[in-house]
């Protein structure tokens, strides 16, 4: 048997064996497995803009049987870009430089989703090959948060005035028409690692004395004030994901109670996924890294709130994946470095966890070591022949 359409001639059915490559469903949308790319910053846009780069490195991890594809995070504004290289998503060119993107995703049978983002106080930085330090005046922009409490050594922000809130909000509402112009099917709002919204909801970084600041109610007042803006602008059938700094690291900041409350008030403005991740707010943070050390933090908001959520973090083995998903402790498998290292990395999955194989056709007399090689020759006359 085969799908109808496009993906017709690119994969068979699969029998879905696996937690990992069972399907999901969101809103109207259906992830055909459980693997998504994290979103992983290119350096690659000029003034915001998606190049070529763009379309072969989302493309290759459709190809390679990616469920969802995520496009770095996007600036919503110029000022919000963390370099000059960083995408952005502020006007129709943008959109239109991205629909080429979002086809080829969707011809795959992969879901495209992008990430909004708005990098506050660590924005304005050259590219990491080329320092990551601070842009020389003549080529930076203007820098804010909630507070004047720089990250580090960076540029010292200024503290955001509600006519700057105002425009932060309408541009991700603006960015969010673009989204869908541009065709994606699925948005996730960057709200953690450090980014604008992310020093709003932590004690850390917001010290406003106003209706933006204070007690955790006040500190998560504006991106809650965003992320509705966004959810009425975003297709009422269309999923939205949040990403969520579950924890700071840090003696006094935002932690694990906290992200329980938070993806709760994120869930019932219109979120339909929580990304479970942690840190990137200070300098001074210390983290212990290892395979899967979110976890705690999504399976608790999943068991605690009822949300769907999505495990971040070091997470390369497929025989891991396929238990996180089996055990509950999250609904998605967002990769990061896995994802960079093999855009194939969900066909290899597969081929492990005894799923039928899931590589494009044309690709398939290359791949000998997947069962079921044998099937694909075909009698041509009296001969055979390989398909």
């Amino acid at each position: 048997m085969a799908p109808d359409g496009a993906t017709s001639f690119l994969r068979f059915e699969v029998l879905h064996m696996s937690a990992l490559f069972s399907p999901l469903a969101l809103r109207s949308v259906t992830l055909p497995n459980r693997i998504a790319m994290s979103p992983m910053c290119q350096y690659m846009a000029t003034d915001g803009i998606a190049s070529p780069w763009h379309l072969v490195h989302l493309g290759s991890r459709a190809v390679g049987g990616t469920g969802l594809v995520i496009a770095e995070a996007t600036a919503v504004e110029p000022a919000g870009r963390l370099t000059p290289g960083c995408l952005g998503l502020w006007s129709p060119a943008h959109a239109e430089a991205l629909r080429p993107v979002t086809d080829f995703i969707s011809s795959q049978g992969s879901v495209p989703a992008i990430q909004l983002a708005h990098g506050g106080r660590k924005s304005a930085r050259n590219r990491p090959w080329e320092g990551n330090d601070a842009l020389p005046p003549d080529a930076s922009w203007p820098v804010y948060g909630p507070s004047a409490i720089p990250f580090g050594d960076y540029q010292r922000p200024h503290e955001m005035t509600d006519a700057d809130l105002d425009c932060v909000e309408l541009a991700f509402t603006e960015a969010t028409r673009l989204a869908y112009l541009a065709g994606f099917r699925l948005l996730t709002l960057h709200f953690a690692h450090g980014y604008l919204m992310h020093s709003f909801y932590s004690p850390l970084t917001n010290r406003r004395t106003d209706e933006w600041g204070g007690d955790p109610d006040r500190r998560l007042a504006y991106p809650l004030r965003v992320l509705k803006a966004i959810r009425a602008a975003w297709p009422d059938e269309l999923p939205l994901s949040v990403r969520l700094s579950c924890e700071d690291w840090v003696a006094g900041g935002f932690g694990p109670d906290d992200a329980v409350g938070a993806a709760s008030k994120f869930h019932a403005a219109g979120a339909d996924l929580i990304e479970c991740s942690s840190a990137g707010l200070v300098a001074e943070e210390q983290v212990s890294v290892f395979p899967g050390y979110h976890l705690p933090f999504s399976r608790r908001i999943r068991s605690e709130t009822h949300v769907p959520t999505a495990a971040i973090g070091v997470i390369f083995d497929a025989r891991q994946a396929e238990a996180i998903i089996a055990e509950g402790a999250a609904d998605v498998i967002m990769m990061a470095r896995a994802q960079l290292d093999d855009p194939y990395w969900a066909h290899r999955a597969a081929e492990e966890l005894g799923e039928d194989s899931t590589w494009p056709l044309p690709y398939r007399r290359a791949v000998r070591r997947l069962r079921g090689f044998q099937k694909e020759f075909k009698t041509v006359g009296q001969g055979q022949q390989h398909v």
